[in-house]
């Protein structure tokens, strides 16, 4: 038994804009059909007891402290502009 039909095939690819013929939504029905099939195993796993997750790994915060630190100095980065006005970089106007 089919677990998704050519119209819902033709529904979706009207949905994300997608022309397909006859042919391809014959062959689509088949290879969702054969993905849902595949991702339906996992319902036959006991996941009693099984915390719900976010991620595989307990990973907490990855990411550095958030520490000030010395940079560079705004003379030294405005040497480096090819056009200044008022310590500030001066590029072209992008509108009219």
């Amino acid at each position: 038994m089919s677990r998704i039909s050519k119209d819902e095939v033709k529904h979706v690819a009207h949905l994300a804009r997608l022309a397909i013929n006859e042919e391809e939504a014959e062959t689509f029905t088949k290879q969702l059909d054969d993905i849902i099939t595949y991702a339906e195993q996992l319902n036959e796993l006991d996941t009693e007891g099984v915390e719900p997750t976010t991620h595989v790994l307990d990973l907490k915060n990855v990411m550095r402290k958030d520490e000030p630190k010395k940079w560079v100095e705004k003379e030294d980065v405005m040497k480096n502009a090819p056009d200044q006005k008022d310590g500030q970089f001066k590029v072209p106007s992008i509108l009219e």
